[in-house]
């Protein structure tokens, strides 16, 4: 068998798969709405899901009862599948702040503020809190960002019978996901917007292009793409190099059904490709986000960051400060590098979109 037919072989394979496991979640578009802690609540989850795609809700910005809140309206409000997403990062114990706080020092000097006002609550990963909102709400799926949760956790998510997915930046990632039982995998590129999901070492990004149809060789569940995936070429794009379906984020911040501050939004529509950048001052772990003062003056990348997920905590009364008066100048501008392809419109018509170029270039391959 050629090359070619290999591949042939190999991508139908996984359109199969793909058919199967969004058909059996009840989504007409194997299209999944990225959670984007911070960025989007009930209201994005909603239009996805009407529009035929997997609406998500990020468990690590809401505290349970919030995220139980969020879920109920959007179980009365849209009938699809719901993802719930979680992080699974380990908080740092008694974390030294000083070098941090002292390069943030002059920031405060500057907008005449100072560093004592009160932390936001830091990001919050799986617990037996969240273990119990997954148990009340009984998502579709669960998904997990920076590896999985300990056994006794996953195996109280499995036991809802959802489906669990975890989100690989490696071969070797994917591998480890697939060997710890996730039913699916995200296979994220550099190109995202928002937190790399790295979890075994270092921040090691590979590109979308490259990385899906390894991802897609190595395992043997669905691989969903995410990545630089902004319009109708990216989703079919995704689909040729094998993937299930694809994951996206950057796109659904321009719709209107989004949380992204108005400054945010701006910014986007604004934005080359080259303006998104991997930085850790924002939470002390690399993310994707547009450049702006506080990238430019510290990083992308500092030695005094704080460890995530506490660096946020000190910069929260500049960016509180700067946002008041219009100003980005410390927000956390998550996109990634398909920003300049995001466009203004609602949510259900994005999520059909990509749906329908996906099903088409799955359907050209058959």
């Amino acid at each position: 068998m050629g090359l070619d037919a290999q591949h042939r072989k190999l991508v139908m394979a996984a359109q199969r798969a793909a058919g199967d496991f969004f058909v059996s979640l009840g989504a007409r578009w194997p299209v999944i709405q990225a959670p984007m802690a911070g960025f989007a609540d009930s209201a994005l989850a909603i239009a996805a899901i009407r529009g035929g795609g997997v609406g998500s809700l990020a468990g690590a910005m809401f505290t349970p009862d919030r995220l139980l809140a969020e879920a109920a309206t959007v179980r009365a409000a849209a009938a699809g599948p719901l993802n719930l997403n979680f992080f699974c990062h380990t908080p740092p114990a008694d974390a030294d702040e000083a070098a941090w706080r002292a390069a943030l020092a002059p920031f405060y000097t500057t907008e005449g503020i100072t560093a004592d006002s009160p932390a936001p609550p830091p990001r919050r990963p799986f617990d037996t809190a969240a273990a119990r909102v997954v148990e009340e709400v009984r998502p579709e799926i669960v998904s997990f960002h920076f590896g999985l949760p300990a056994p006794d956790l996953l195996a109280r998510v499995r036991a809802t019978d959802a489906r669990v997915i975890g989100n690989a930046t490696t071969v070797t990632e994917a591998r480890w996901l697939a060997d710890h039982g996730c039913d699916a995998i995200i296979a994220q590129g550099f190109e995202a917007g928002g937190h790399a999901g790295y979890f075994l070492g270092e921040h090691r990004p590979v590109g979308t292009f490259a990385l899906v149809p390894q991802v897609v060789d190595a395992v043997e569940v669905p691989v969903i793409a995410a990545g630089g995936i902004a319009d109708a070429r990216g989703a079919a794009a995704a689909i040729a190099l094998g993937a299930t379906g694809i994951q996206v984020g950057t796109a659904f911040l321009m719709t209107g059904d989004s949380n992204a501050s108005a400054i945010h939004r701006e910014t986007l529509a604004a934005a080359a490709s080259d303006d998104s950048v991997f930085t850790n001052v924002f939470s002390g772990r690399f993310a994707r986000g547009l450049r702006n003062r506080l990238v430019d003056a510290l990083g992308p990348e500092s030695a005094a960051a704080a460890p995530f997920p506490l660096a946020a905590a000190a910069i929260a009364p500049l960016r509180a400060k700067a946002e008041a008066e219009g100003r980005g100048d410390y927000s956390s501008l998550w996109a990634g590098q398909g920003a300049p392809l995001a466009h203004v419109r609602h949510a259900a018509d994005l999520t059909e979109m990509l749906g329908a170029a996906a099903l088409a270039a799955r359907r050209s391959l058959a």
